[in-house]
């Protein structure tokens, strides 16, 4: 058969209900909160600058990644059916891939574009100018998708014996590798390479976007001038750590390592939990975005009127 069997994350059982629950909840809240910061930022001409375009851009695809898992996911346990086609499961993949490549990257360019505003703000209308920054953007969504549709079709065309059982909740590639017939550690180390380079050249560039920043930061006289930077840099290191610390963990071990507890505890936490919290991690520590926010609840008042 070309179908694959996904074990799934949750058992038949009142405990695991109740979290399926919860999943669920977490999955609307995830699409309300990114899809309103979207809204806000398109909407708002106070929010059209190149850090608000990076970030709405992370909302997109926060949204879209939780949509090619979680409803899938929720379905498949209350209609008691496990299966998922070759096509699903290759979907899954690439969506997986292309979309945390991206955002890899853009996470990279954020703290690129908050080291120009802080540490050269008098260069920053040439640095980051918006022609720039849509080449950029444009380039991490390209990256991102170049890279996962070589890896889903090579996966995806590996020979799979015996019962092709995921021990997953979705589809991701090193659970699908482990159902292969023929030796994968030359591939295996293909995967390794291209992440480390999808991943540690934008985590090097945060790095050092954010030491010459904290330098910076430390050289300012004003103490408002410092917690300003100091605010706008925090919730961009707070979604860095929570994103890239589950990411590392799951891509830069052979797959030999994984145990599929591990990976699924991983899995939860970039797939639910951080598309959840980075909306509110960037609005609700952001007065730019609060402002945006009230402004609008205005005008809709003022309209209601």
């Amino acid at each position: 058969g070309t179908e694959f069997v996904l074990l799934g994350l949750l058992q038949y059982s009142p405990a695991h209900f109740c979290l399926l629950a919860l999943i669920t909840v977490m999955f609307f809240v995830t699409l309300t909160g990114n899809s309103l910061l979207i809204l806000l930022i398109l909407v708002d001409p106070q929010l059209h600058t190149p850090m608000y375009l990076f970030c709405w851009q992370l909302s997109l695809i926060d949204i879209l990644f939780t949509l090619a898992i979680i409803p899938k996911t929720v379905s498949d346990y209350l209609l008691h059916r496990m299966l998922i086609s070759a096509a699903g499961c290759g979907t899954q993949i690439f969506l997986g891939l292309a979309l945390g490549g991206t955002e890899c990257l853009l996470l990279g360019l954020m703290a690129y574009d908050r080291y120009i505003a802080i540490c050269k703000p008098l260069h920053y209308p040439l640095l980051m100018n918006w022609a720039l920054c849509r080449q950029v953007t444009a380039s991490s969504w390209a990256s991102g998708a170049v890279n996962a549709l070589i890896h889903t079709v090579y996966t995806m065309r590996l020979p799979f014996c015996g019962p092709r059982e995921i021990h997953h909740f979705y589809c991701e590639l090193p659970g699908v590798l482990r159902l292969s017939c023929e030796d994968t550690s030359a591939y295996e180390m293909g995967v390794l390479i291209s992440t480390t380079v999808l991943l540690l050249i934008p985590f090097s560039a945060i790095l050092a976007s954010y030491s010459l920043i904290l330098i910076t930061i430390i050289q300012m006289t004003s103490a408002e001038g410092r917690k300003k930077a100091f605010s706008t840099c925090s919730s961009h290191l707070m979604v860095v750590s929570l994103y890239y610390s589950a990411i590392i963990f799951m891509y830069m071990r052979p797959i030999s390592s994984h145990t599929s507890g591990q990976d699924k505890v991983v899995s939860v936490f970039y797939t639910i939990l951080t598309p959840m919290l980075n909306p509110m991690i960037y609005s609700l520590r952001n007065r730019d975005v609060m402002g945006a926010l009230g402004r609008i609840l205005g005008e809709c008042l003022s309209c209601m009127k």
